[in-house]
């Protein structure tokens, strides 16, 4: 071996072949056919090496993927039972409210109605009180011109028995008699 370190490393080798003769074999970068195997079978060596080491980082990545997207779908599981609890929510408050419309509706309507009547017979009674009054009035003035008729009859039927009495009578009659009729008169007006 230490001859082959003092002297160069030749690119060619030889081999015998059967009948004696020697031939060359070939050698590429000063390797042989087995020097080449060797390498081969370390770089096959090498990548299962680093590829056997790339599944395991591609599987942990998809893992990761994985996770994340459970992940996600949990929050959205989360999100979606929020939303139907919302909805819900939101349901309950529009019945609530709906309940209440139609509560506040039937009290306007009874309002209403009560007020309908209450008017109608603040109108009937007031109309009572105005026929009422009004027929008051009339009895008055019918009193009252009953009462100017009367003392207007009274007044011409004095005259008149006067104007009688002085064509008939003496003047002391006629006086004595006109005081009766007026006093009379004025008795029964008063």
């Amino acid at each position: 071996m230490m001859q082959a370190a003092e002297t160069p490393v030749e690119t060619t080798a030889e081999t015998v072949a059967h009948g004696g003769e020697a031939h060359a074999e070939p050698t590429l970068l000063g390797l042989n056919a087995e020097g080449w195997v060797y390498t081969g079978v370390a770089i096959f060596i090498v990548l299962a090496v680093v590829l056997g080491k790339v599944p395991a980082r591609i599987a942990e990545a998809l893992d990761a993927r994985i996770a994340g997207v459970k992940k996600q779908l949990d929050e959205a599981a989360v999100l979606r039972a929020e939303a139907e609890v919302l909805l819900a929510d939101a349901k309950a408050r529009q019945a609530a409210a709906v309940a209440d419309a139609a509560a506040i509706r039937a009290r306007a309507e009874t309002e209403a109605t009560e007020l309908v009547a209450a008017s109608q017979l603040a109108a009937s009674e007031s109309i009572a009180r105005r026929t009422a009054a009004a027929e008051s009035r009339i009895v008055a003035a019918e009193r009252a011109a009953a009462a100017e008729l009367k003392a207007e009859v009274a007044v011409q039927v004095t005259r008149a028995a006067a104007t009688i009495i002085a064509a008939r009578s003496d003047s002391a009659l006629k006086t004595r008699l006109t005081e009766d009729a007026i006093a009379g008169l004025e008795r029964k007006l008063h």
